[in-house]
C-alpha cells in the first residue's frame, strides 16, 4: 500500500459530536483564558474609580413685561447666549481657580500638566445641554438646559455643579445688564451727534433765512398771495378815491346851490339886519350849533345804519326837538324886539328867516363834509403811496427768489435728514432706556434654577457588570480560538470516524488505550492542583479588588 500525503488529504466535515470531543479534549485551553479574562475584567471593573454625575436644570424665564409694550434691545438668541457664557465660564482662568479652590484632580495634578487637566474638564467632565423644551416631572414642557459635571467624589461633583450653575445665573444677569447698558450708551452717543447735526443744520438754515428774508422759495406763494391782496387793496383804494371825489364834487355843487339860494333869500328878506340881530342872541347861536352838530351826527349814522336803527331814530328826535327850540327862540326874539321899519316885513316873512338859518346850517355842514372828504382823500392817497412801495418790494422779492433756490433746497434737505435721524435715534434711545431699566430690575429674560444640582447616589461609570461580562466573553472567545488552532494543528486520527474517512478501510474492531494508573492519577492530581491554585488565586485577586473598591468608596 502506498503512503498517503497528509497535506493533500481534505478534512472531513465535523458534526456535533466532533465539536463536543474538541471542547472536551481542549477544555483547559478554553476555560483557562475565559477565567483569566474574567479575573482581569473584575479587577479592572472594581479598580476603575467611580464617576458620579451631578446635574442641574436651569429654566429660561421669559420677560415679565410683554414685548409688545417693552421691546428688548438684545437680539442674541438664548442658545447662542448660553454657549457664549459657557465659553467664558469654562475659560482657563475660571477653571484653574475652580480646581484650586475645590482641590480637584489632586492625583492628576501631581503627574499631568494643568493644561491637560483643564482640557479634559472642558471636553469630558463638564456637559452643557442646548436650550430646548424639556419635559420636567410635574411641570410639563419648559424651555431649559441642563448642566452636568462628573467626578470621582459625588459630594464634590454636586458642589462644582452648583458653582457652575451659580456662575451661569449671575453672569447672565451681569452680561444682559451690561449689554443693554452699552446699547443705551451707544444710542445716546449717536443721539447727541444727531442732535448736534440738527442744531447746526437749523443754524445754517436760520442764517440763510435771515439773510434772504422774503426771498425764500417757500415764501413764493405767500408773496404772490400778498401781492394779489395788495393789488386788490390798491383797486379798493382807487375806487374809494373815485367815490370820495364824486362825493366831494356833489357836496361842492350842493354847497354852491345853497349859497346862491341863501343870497337870494337874504336879499329878498330885507338884508342881513334881522338875521344878524337874531344871531346875536347867545341862546339862539348855541341852539344853532347844536342843530348843526346833530345834523352832522345824523349824516354819519345814516352812512352806516338805516333810519329804523335806534341811534338814528334818537338823533332824528333830538334834531327835531332842537329845531323846535330854535324856532321858539326866534319867535320870542322877534316878539321882544320889534323894529318900526322892519316889523311889518319880518312879520310877513318868519318862514324866510327860518329858511336862512337852515340854509346856513346846511352850508356849514356841507363845508365840513367837503373838508372831511379832502382829509379822507389825503389819507387814501398816503395809503396808496405806501401800498405802491410795498408792492414794489414784493415784486423785487419775487424776482430774486431763484437766486438762492438750490442752496436753500440743500439746506432744507440737510435739515430734514438731520431731523429724521434725530427723531429715529430719539425713539430708539427711549426704548433702549426702558429696556435697560427692565434688565436692571431683573424683569427681562432671565435664568432661574429649575432643578438644583443633584447628589448622585450611584456611579454612572464604570458599568461593572458590562465590563465583567465583556471580559468573560472575550476570554471565552480567545479560548475557543486557541482550541480551534490546536485542533487544526493536530492531524492525528482521534476516533473511528477519522479512521473510516481517511483510510477508506472497514473497521473490524478497536483496542482501547491502555495507560499506567499511577501515571494517570499523577497527571490528574497535577491538573487539579494547577486549576485549584489558579482558581484560588483568581478568586483572591477578584475579592481583593472588590474589598479595595468598597473600602475606598465615598
Amino acid at each position: 500500500m502506498q503512503p498517503v500525503d497528509n497535506v493533500s488529504v481534505t478534512r472531513r466535515a465535523m458534526d456535533v459530536e466532533d465539536y463536543i470531543d474538541v471542547m472536551r479534549r481542549h477544555r483547559g485551553w478554553i476555560l483557562g483564558p475565559a477565567f483569566a479574562f474574567l479575573v482581569a475584567g473584575v479587577v479592572i471593573a472594581f479598580l476603575w474609580p467611580d464617576t458620579y454625575v451631578s446635574s442641574a436644570v436651569i429654566k429660561v424665564v421669559p420677560p415679565q413685561v410683554p414685548e409688545v409694550y417693552v421691546q428688548s434691545n438684545l437680539n442674541q438668541d438664548m442658545t447662542n447666549h448660553v454657549m457664549s457664557m459657557a465659553q467664558s465660564i469654562l475659560s482657563r482662568s475660571n477653571l484653574t481657580s475652580l480646581i484650586n479652590t475645590m482641590n480637584l484632580y489632586a492625583k492628576e495634578r501631581a503627574s499631568e500638566p494643568m493644561e491637560d487637566i483643564i482640557e479634559r474638564m472642558q471636553k469630558k467632565d463638564v456637559s452643557i445641554g442646548g436650550v430646548e423644551n424639556q419635559q420636567v416631572a410635574g411641570r410639563g414642557a419648559v424651555t431649559a438646559f441642563q448642566i452636568s459635571f462628573k467626578y470621582s467624589n459625588r459630594l464634590i461633583a454636586q458642589k462644582v455643579c452648583e458653582d457652575i450653575v451659580g456662575r451661569f445665573i449671575s453672569q447672565n444677569i451681569q452680561e444682559r445688564s451690561q449689554a443693554s447698558r452699552s446699547t443705551t450708551e451707544f444710542l445716546e452717543g449717536e443721539f447727541n451727534d444727531a442732535k448736534k447735526k440738527l442744531e447746526e443744520a437749523e443754524q445754517r438754515l436760520s442764517e440763510f433765512r435771515i439773510r434772504n428774508m422774503g426771498r425764500l422759495p417757500d415764501q413764493m406763494n405767500s408773496n404772490q398771495a400778498q401781492l394779489s391782496s395788495m393789488q386788490m387793496q390798491m383797486t379798493t383804494l382807487d375806487a374809494a378815491i373815485s367815490r370820495i371825489n364824486q362825493d366831494k364834487l356833489l357836496a361842492e355843487n350842493q354847497l354852491r346851490i345853497l349859497k346862491d339860494r341863501y343870497s337870494s333869500i337874504r336879499q329878498a328878506s330885507g338884508g342881513e339886519q334881522t338875521v344878524v340881530a337874531i344871531q346875536r342872541n347867545d341862546q339862539l347861536a348855541e341852539k344853532q350849533r347844536e342843530i348843526v352838530s346833530l345834523e352832522n351826527t345824523l349824516a354819519v349814522l345814516r352812512e352806516r345804519y338805516k333810519d329804523s336803527y335806534p341811534d338814528v331814530q334818537r338823533a332824528l328826535a333830538l334834531l327835531t326837538q332842537a329845531r323846535k327850540d330854535r324856532d321858539a327862540l326866534i319867535k320870542e326874539e322877534m316878539d321882544k324886539k320889534p323894529e318900526p321899519a322892519a316889523t311889518t316885513a319880518q312879520a310877513t316873512r318868519p318862514v324866510a328867516n327860518r329858511e336862512l338859518l337852515d340854509l346856513e346850517a346846511s352850508i356849514r355842514r356841507l363845508e365840513g363834509e367837503i373838508e372831511a372828504r379832502k382829509i379822507e382823500m389825503q389819507d387814501r392817497q398816503k395809503e396808496m403811496a405806501a401800498l405802491a412801495g410795498a408792492m414794489k418790494g414784493l415784486e423785487a422779492r419775487i424776482e430774486g427768489v431763484p437766486v438762492g433756490e438750490k442752496e436753500y433746497t440743500d439746506l432744507l434737505r440737510d435739515r430734514d435728514l438731520a431731523r429724521t435721524q434725530y427723531d429715529e435715534l430719539n425713539g430708539k434711545m427711549n426704548k433702549s432706556e426702558i429696556a435697560t431699566k427692565l434688565e436692571n430690575t431683573k424683569q427681562g429674560e432671565t435664568l432661574d434654577l429649575l432643578d438644583p444640582a443633584s447628589l448622585p447616589q450611584t456611579p454612572t461609570e464604570p458599568k461593572r457588570a458590562v465590563i465583567v461580562a465583556v471580559a468573560a466573553a472575550i476570554g471565552l472567545a480567545v479560548g475557543l480560538m486557541l482550541a480551534g488552532a490546536r485542533e487544526m494543528k493536530d492531524t492525528s486520527l482521534k476516533n473511528l470516524k477519522d479512521v473510516r474517512a481517511y483510510t477508506k478501510l472497514p473497521i473490524l474492531g478497536s483496542i482501547p488505550l491502555l495507560e499506567n494508573d499511577l501515571v494517570v492519577r499523577r497527571r490528574r492530581r497535577l491538573a487539579w492542583l494547577a486549576w485549584s491554585t489558579a482558581c484560588l488565586l483568581g478568586v483572591v485577586i477578584m475579592s481583593g479588588s472588590v474589598v479595595y473598591y468598597y473600602a475606598t468608596r465615598v
